[in-house]
């Protein structure tokens, strides 16, 4: 014990950030001082900080039939090591069999999951914490009679100046009956986890939001969207989550515009905005890959490569360990390409074809609803935590090697006694 005792503190504290969500969120239940460990807020910032530069995963969505043929979300974790694959037990009954649910991005560990049509949810698949977004602060109803509202965008992301993150909501208000496909207009709210309420911005939005398959994505402080101007040009239409307005980004000029025979996919790809351009139908494709380098200007999109011809192969889904994209085959296989070799390898993910979506991602202990405040025991706290970082290697070594219940509380018992914990549940 005096040995382990007199490492240096930042070595338990790297131990500790080293630990998995899983194992940390049991840790909590231990007494109030592991509670106040795990809630602190700057241990879950260590601790994310340490997930980003380490263990950054893909998370994928994907459609499997049932016995009785029906279709059922599942969520799973693509991991850097081997390119295994994790399924995730989150309990979201409320989309399990919602064909239309759609992945809207991710922000700190916590994604944000929709169908377009009703709620709106944050989820942290990590701890399985979620939490439905309330009602819209926009009426239901149309200022006009004769005008139709729909949901036409939606958008996660975090605001660098409130340290949230944001959701974003486009509503448009289409003329009935008149056969356009551009709106009359639309307007905007904001949700901020910072309030935890909706409000409505007067900000114009200078472009209309289209759907492309794999390309709604948050880069550099802003989401984007593949989008039509009212000169009906193919634009991307960004949101920065920080200043709240919109801004209109051209596509590269090379680029056949109004080919709608051509798909447009968005990702990030060594820190820059990456366009894929594809066939929408073949079973033979090549894939352009435009990278624009300086954010923003139209001309600095380079074309860096074509990928292919490549058969079966359907669409895109994320760049992945910089030399590497995943991409859906046409039977509903996940396969990965890499960009050096020019391998193309098949892994072991099935799901329904075009049901697929992903998102670059990392685990971590952010709450949905925020609130991870340090519990408060008078002026000794922090003593008292830094003694149970210090504390914490022993327990989480024997814990680690073996899950037996009596070794846990052999050393609750002997932490107690020291003074360190009591058993007394917390929350």
């Amino acid at each position: 014990m005096e040995v382990i005792g007199d490492l240096p503190r930042e070595l338990f504290l790297e131990i500790l950030l080293r630990l998995s969500v899983e194992s940390l969120m049991r840790c909590k239940c231990v007494c109030k001082y592991w509670y106040a460990l795990v809630s602190n807020p700057k241990f879950i910032e260590l601790h994310l900080q340490y997930n980003c530069n380490n263990n950054v995963c893909v998370l994928l969505k994907r459609c499997l039939l049932t016995c009785l043929g029906e279709r059922e979300n599942m969520l799973s974790l693509v991991c850097s090591n081997g390119l295994s694959f994790i399924n995730l037990d989150v309990d979201l009954s409320l989309y399990k069999k919602e064909p239309c649910l759609q992945l809207l991005g991710h922000c700190d560990g916590i994604i944000c999951l929709s169908n377009y049509r009703d709620d709106i949810v944050l989820c942290n698949p990590a701890t399985r914490e979620s939490m439905v977004l309330p009602e819209s602060s926009l009426p239901c109803y149309s200022p006009s009679s004769n005008l139709i509202p729909q949901t036409s965008a939606l958008g996660f992301g975090y605001d660098a100046k409130t340290h949230h993150c944001k959701v974003v909501r486009i509503v448009s208000y289409w003329e009935e009956r008149s056969g356009s496909d551009l709106p009359q207009h639309s307007r905007v709210e904001v949700y901020s986890l910072a309030t935890g309420s909706w409000k409505e911005i007067d900000v114009k939005v200078p472009a209309h939001v289209w759907y492309s398959p794999c390309f709604e994505t948050y880069f550099n402080g802003a989401f984007h969207w593949y989008a039509i101007d009212n000169n009906r040009n193919e634009v991307i239409l960004s949101f920065h989550m920080g200043n709240e307005t919109f801004q209109v980004i051209p596509m590269p000029s090379a680029l056949s515009l109004s080919d709608y025979s051509m798909c447009r996919s968005l990702f990030v790809w060594n820190g820059c905005i990456a366009l894929v351009v594809y066939p929408r139908k073949g079973t033979k494709k090549s894939f352009e890959i435009y990278v624009m380098k300086k954010y923003g200007v139209r001309g600095s999109w380079t074309k860096i490569m074509t990928i292919g011809p490549l058969m079966k192969v359907e669409m895109p889904l994320a760049f992945w360990r910089n030399d590497e994209i995943l991409m859906e085959g046409s039977d509903g296989l996940v396969v990965s390409y890499n960009l050096k070799t020019q391998e193309l390898k098949d892994l072991p993910i099935y799901g329904v074809p075009k049901s697929f979506a992903t998102l670059v991602y990392v685990n971590s202990l952010v709450s949905v609803k925020g609130g991870n405040q340090m519990v408060d025991e008078g002026n000794n706290t922090g003593e008292n935590v830094s003694t149970l970082i210090t504390f914490s290697f022993v327990l989480f070594c024997f814990c680690r090697i073996r899950t037996d219940c009596f070794l846990l509380l052999h050393f609750c018992c002997l932490f107690r006694g020291m003074g360190i914990c009591s058993f007394r549940r917390h929350g």
